[in-house]
């Protein structure tokens, strides 16, 4: 069973820098992408970065430039640089990831989320 275990959020003001980590156990199925989603109170979940198999990455246009995706197969980890940080960056970060179940299929995964707060 795959598990995402996501660290290094917190409170930071604006302009700082935050690292974020997520670690996988379990089968992840390093051919498809691994990506970060963020969910502000009272918003949609949404998209900020994600990379693929060769490292060819895609950002949301609000942290282009700010954010750095990058991933690690030999630790089985992604990372979420981020810098120049705005109080509009609030929220939940989640990683994402597809790996293998219990029953031999690929599922869609996510981890428990953790908390980014830019104060201004």
């Amino acid at each position: 069973q795959v598990q995402l275990v996501e660290s290094g959020g917190g409170l930071v003001q604006a302009g700082g820098s935050l690292r974020l980590s997520c670690a996988a156990s379990g089968k992840i199925f390093n051919s498809r992408p691994m990506a970060w989603y963020r969910q502000a109170p009272g918003k949609q979940r949404e998209l900020v970065a994600r990379i693929n198999s060769a490292g060819s990455t895609n950002y949301a246009d609000s942290v282009k430039g700010r954010f750095t995706i990058s991933r690690d197969f030999a630790r089985n980890t992604l990372y979420l640089q981020m810098s120049s940080l705005k109080p509009e960056d609030t929220a939940v970060y989640y990683c994402n990831a597809f790996g293998l179940s219990r029953w031999s299929t690929e599922n869609e995964y996510w981890g428990q989320g953790t908390q980014v707060t830019v104060s201004s």
